[in-house]
């Protein structure tokens, strides 16, 4: 199994580390991939979007053709599990307490609306440990900067996991998507459930 990772800004590295980790805790044969051009995406079979900054992110997509690469990718069925920004760039819609709606370039592959930094700056940062049931009894400890909440949602998405009743986890078919991240812990049930989706 190949698993990429989107290399154009944020945890690259970090994520690339998880999932080699959940690769030998669950006994897979696998290798990951940093992810920079359309075409290394006809080399893989599930993508992680890491976090970064989302405007950023999403006019290197554009720029870089991956944009529509990506898009084309999910809409085969491949998996793909966004965090943090990764989470923005996949939803339909975007907008900002500050400056309103955005128009900044997503990939809309999920029926979600988002709020972006919606919990505040990088100055206030924080960690909760959250109820998943999808993961099981045993709460998961959540990194949150700067990071959005999905304030609405269409029939095909389902919450996962809920801050205060702001819906800070989703999952939509091949479509994983957390506020938080999953990758600056050492906790690997999120990259073990993205790597179990794509060898469904």
């Amino acid at each position: 199994m190949r698993i990429g990772v989107l290399a154009v800004q944020g945890a690259i590295e970090e994520h690339v580390s998880m999932t080699n980790l959940a690769f030998k805790s669950l006994n897979i044969n696998g290798e990951v991939l940093w992810v920079k051009k359309p075409k290394h995406l006809e080399e893989i079979q599930g993508l992680i979007i890491p976090g970064g900054e989302s405007t950023v992110m999403g006019r290197l997509l554009e720029t870089s053709g991956l944009l529509d690469a990506i898009k084309k990718f999910a809409n085969e069925g491949k998996p793909v599990f966004g965090t943090c920004s990764g989470m923005v760039l996949l939803a339909k819609e975007v907008y900002d307490r500050i400056v309103g709606k955005t128009d900044q370039s997503t990939l809309k592959l999920m029926d979600i609306v988002v709020e972006r930094n919606a919990f505040g700056r990088q100055s206030e940062s924080f960690e909760k440990d959250l109820d998943i049931p999808l993961l099981g009894e045993k709460k998961f400890r959540g990194i949150f900067i700067r990071s959005p909440v999905v304030e609405s949602f269409g029939d095909k998405v389902k919450p996962l996991c809920r801050i205060d009743g702001r819906i800070v986890a989703v999952q939509q078919k091949n479509i994983l998507a957390t506020s938080f991240h999953p990758e600056l812990t050492d906790d690997l049930r999120f990259h073990e459930l993205f790597l179990k989706t794509v060898t469904q």
